[in-house]
Formats: C-alpha cells, structure tokens, sequence
C-alpha cells in the first residue's frame, strides 16, 4: 500500500517538482497539494495523509501553526515533516516542541526527503544534518552534566549501547539491525532512557550524549546565514535509492 502524501508550499513550482519527484516512487502517492496553511489543515482532516509536507511561510496560516493544529487534533495519525528554506533555530525549536516528525531544508538531495517521509511514517524523526550538527555544537553545553554519575548509572548496558547509537544518529532500525534486536525493543529501550534521564525526544538525547562526553562533539559548523534552495528538487527517471535505510 502507497504512502498518502499531502504536500504545502506557496510556490507552485516547488510543488510541482517535489511532486514530479514522489512519483517516482512506487510506494508514494501525493493525495493533495495546497499552497497556504488553512487549506493544509483541512485537507488534512478531509483525507486524513500519512504524512503531510509543510512549508514554513505560507499565506492564510505559516507552516508551524498549521502544524501544530494537525498534530493537536485529537486521533490525529498523520505525520508532519517541515521543509523550508531557512536553517532558523527558533524555526527548528518550535517545530520539535510541536512533536513533528522531521525538519529538513529545501536544499538536500530529493532522495534525503523520500528517505524523510519513510522514516516519518514508521515512527522515527529525522531533523536536517547541517542542523542537527549546528545543535550539538552550540548547545551542547546548556545541558549542564550532574554532580554524579547517578543518572547514567540508572541505565543497563544495553540502553546506554542505544543512547550512544542515537546519539550518533541512527534510526531504530539502524539500531536494530546493529544491535540484532528488534525495532519494537529499540522504541522500548528508548522509551525508557528518556524517562531515566528525564528527557523529552531524541533531539534532547542526542544533546545530552554530547554534553555528557558519551561521543565525540560534531566539529562546530561555520555560522552563516539562512541557507535558500535556489530551485525546485530535480525530477529523477529512476528510482531513487533510499541512503538511510
């Protein structure tokens, strides 16, 4: 069965690109395409998608707060991915409190956001990683490490082998298959770290693993300003290969 796509983005070109490329896929299938935030929300609850695209400026309501009333609603099992033009922290903060399932930039590789929805739809979360990179280098230190090692000690062996494999970001099903466990015994073993540790999501995992030396800091990245895509992701006549699975 196809994943049901609804893609959101006020340029009628970008949409028709992403579009162009999705249709590659055998197991994608864009269900609708709108280009503000209101038509996004109640598309969404009309056709109810796998996975719903979302541009972050958008006319009517902006990406995030159309976000935020998809994933509110009660029921709601759609799956929010952002995709935008600008590598804002503030952008990136609000949609990760939002509980969206990805962050990525309009300027990765076509193939990086097929690979995005996929991880989105089984469950996983994957943030852009330029920006995931940026996070741990800048932030790392906001996470001040205890006294003692009394919170790490709450782990088993076996969580703290998942939370460096997080912390290195892997999905579950990397994790799973480097493991030789199953995906349903990552998803529980990570559960439990974060309730131990007293986190909220991976993304606070992997700040943590690193402010807590659990493995290596990412090299700072140069600050730049805000990253534009220059154009709509090619259309590709093959299928594209998956890089993350």
């Amino acid at each position: 069965m196809s994943l049901r796509i609804l893609l959101a983005d006020d340029h009628a070109m970008f949409r028709s690109g992403l579009k162009a490329v999705l249709s590659t896929q055998d197991d994608l299938c864009c269900v609708a395409e709108v280009a503000d935030g209101q038509a996004a929300v109640e598309e969404t609850i009309r056709l109810t998608p796998d996975v719903a695209i979302l541009d972050i400026r958008m006319p009517r309501l902006d990406g995030l707060r159309a976000a935020e009333r998809i994933l509110g609603r009660p029921g709601n099992t759609t799956k929010v991915i952002v995709l935008t033009t600008y590598d804002d922290d503030g952008y990136v903060y609000s949609a990760l409190h939002m509980g969206v399932s990805g962050f990525l930039l309009k300027s990765v590789p076509p193939e990086e956001t097929i690979a995005a929805i996929r991880i989105a739809d089984r469950g996983d979360a994957i943030i852009d990683p330029s920006v995931t990179r940026r996070l741990i280098s800048r932030f790392a230190g906001s996470i001040a490490p205890p006294a003692s090692s009394t919170e790490l000690e709450r782990l088993t062996a076996r969580e703290h082998e998942v939370l460096m494999l997080v912390a290195q970001a892997h999905s579950n099903t990397e994790i799973a298959r480097a493991l030789g466990i199953g995906d349903e015994t990552v998803k529980t073993h990570v559960s439990r770290i974060l309730a131990k540790l007293g986190l909220r999501d991976r993304t606070q995992a992997v700040i943590y693993a690193a402010a807590h030396q659990l493995v290596a800091p990412l090299p700072p990245l140069p600050v730049s300003t805000p990253r534009r895509a220059s154009s709509p992701p090619p259309t590709s006549a093959h299928k594209s290969r998956d890089p993350w699975r």
